[in-house]
């Protein structure tokens, strides 16, 4: 089963070509991810494009969540890239002109998505690992699915920006993904599970000497942030919809 939504900007249509933004083709995967980076696009377009509720376009698809948990499940990365691409091709057809993905842990299908896309991609590793540099952070501390975080999807996107890319620990891992799994991506927040985020950030500074910490699954947002968090946080969903906004805004 597949969903999609397509929402046309009020200004698209009255402004020059030339002028135009660019359509945002969103591949979604988990709803509360997507869900937030289109709400952002949305709610965040007006200060760049200087007119109330304007925003560019924006389509979405997104695939069952189940299909691509299947695949990672099995370690089958050139499924996630299959979902992916598929996602790419009815946005293409729909008229984006590039493309966003608001989950990290898919972006390990990245290499195998690109060279057979029909557009145009922004990482959101790439995205996140520019902004920690323009900060100034050396050492980061990553949190996120147990598949996102045994890759090296953040080590590559970091070390290429010479910052330090530290893990949680083993027994970390496993509760942060059941967390984000069995509750963060049905929607479901309980203070236990924030406390225990905080609790392995304030240890990640504390031990390993971390500056910052990237919320590396685009659900964590919801419950954290720099107000309630041991070290500032490096929010990929948000700042993968504010890259996409000024990338649409500047047509190129």
């Amino acid at each position: 089963m597949t969903a999609a939504t397509h929402t046309t900007s009020p200004s698209r249509d009255t402004l020059p070509a030339q002028c135009r933004p660019l359509h945002i083709g969103i591949v979604g995967c988990s709803a509360e991810g997507a869900a937030l980076c289109y709400r952002t696009l949305c709610t965040e377009g007006a200060a760049l494009m200087g007119r109330a509720h304007a925003h560019p376009e924006v389509s979405m698809h997104t695939p069952s969540l189940a299909d691509y948990v299947d695949c990672l499940d099995r370690g089958d990365l050139q499924g996630v890239a299959d979902l992916m691409l598929a996602s790419a091709h009815k946005l293409a057809r729909a008229g984006a002109d590039f493309l966003i993905c608001p989950d990290n842990t898919i972006h390990q299908a990245f290499a195998l998505v690109q060279p057979r896309s029909p557009l145009p991609w922004l990482h959101i590793a790439e995205v996140v690992a520019a902004e920690a540099a323009a900060r100034g952070y050396q050492r980061l501390a990553l949190t996120g699915t147990r598949w996102l975080v045994d890759s090296s999807v953040y080590p590559d996107a970091l070390s290429a920006q010479g910052i330090a890319c530290v893990r949680p620990a083993e027994a970390e891992r496993t509760e942060i993904n059941r967390i984000i799994m069995d509750e963060l991506v049905p929607g479901v927040i309980r203070a236990p599970s924030v406390a225990t985020f905080q609790q392995v950030i304030a240890r990640m500074q504390r031990d390993e000497g971390c500056d910052a910490v990237v919320l590396g699954c685009t659900e964590i947002p919801l419950i954290l942030s720099d107000a309630n968090s041991a070290l500032p946080t490096l929010d990929s969903t948000r700042l993968l919809a504010r890259a996409a906004l000024r990338r649409a805004v500047a047509g190129h």
